[in-house]
């Protein structure tokens, strides 16, 4: 696939049909593809993962050619693109453009991963791609849009498509300022915890917001986070083997010798 023109690219996000790294994802593809099929869902389904939707049906409101909303997850929109909307399956799956880096362990929450995981796990070569932002009301849309289909066309073809998905972090800096592409690591990135928030409602009921903490500790510099937060582009392969493989060893040690 490597330098060669798609036939046909599904896209999807997490932050919903109306999103505006959605509509910047899909200028990207146009530049790769053919066809292009945009399968989103109908809100945002921000940090939800690769939930499926098992316990409700989905709906599903067509919004242009090629272009369809769904009443679901991003895992959802992925499972129904290619079960019930396409008519031939796409070469590649690109999820995002998401507004916010996906770095470290919010990998492991992220819708925009989770969709990339999905397409995965039905066989299709799938990226995710994410811009960093250190102001929510200045994301730089135009450095992701830049510099996405120069990177894609790098990666196509690397052997990578059948084994894992690819992460992609574009950083806070104008394009022509970004440093240069690094395959890097998950690393632990900038979440802390989870925390929650008591409030009261005008009913005098009692209601949570969740909401994510984050620390600022130093990382390895082949981690993805050390990578976009000093201006370069990140790409993590990630697959679904989690299995601490050092940690797996000394307990099969340790209870050797008991």
């Amino acid at each position: 696939m490597q330098g060669a023109r798609l036939e046909r690219i599904l896209i999807t996000n997490d932050d919903g049909i109306d999103a505006p790294g959605l509509e910047v994802l899909e200028a990207v593809a146009r530049e790769l593809a053919d066809e292009v099929w945009v399968v989103a869902p109908d809100h945002d389904q921000s940090g939800i993962s690769t939930a499926i939707s098992i316990h409700h049906p989905l709906r599903v409101t067509p919004r242009g050619e090629r272009r369809f909303s769904v009443s679901g997850t991003p895992a959802d929109c992925v499972a129904m693109a290619l079960q019930q909307l396409m008519d031939k399956p796409p070469q590649l799956l690109l999820s995002g453009i998401n507004k916010g880096a996906n770095l470290g362990v919010e990998t492991l929450f992220s819708g925009t991963v989770g969709a990339a995981m999905t397409g995965l796990l039905m066989g299709i070569p799938s990226i995710a791609l994410s811009q960093y932002f250190t102001h929510r009301n200045a994301v730089r849309w135009d450095t992701a849009r830049t510099l996405a289909p120069g990177v894609i066309r790098q990666l196509l073809g690397k052997g990578w498509e059948q084994s894992a998905c690819l992460n992609i972090n574009f950083p806070d800096v104008p394009a022509e300022e970004a440093g240069p592409m690094q395959i890097t690591r998950q690393g632990a990135g900038r979440m802390d915890g989870v925390n929650s928030t008591e409030r009261t409602d005008f009913r005098e009921s009692k209601y949570y917001w969740l909401s994510i903490t984050r620390h600022q500790h130093p990382e390895a510099p082949d981690t993805e986070t050390q990578v976009v937060t000093q201006g370069g582009i990140s790409v993590t392969p990630l697959e679904f083997d989690r299995t601490a493989i050092a940690l797996r060893e000394q307990l099969h040690a340790a209870i050797k010798t008991v």
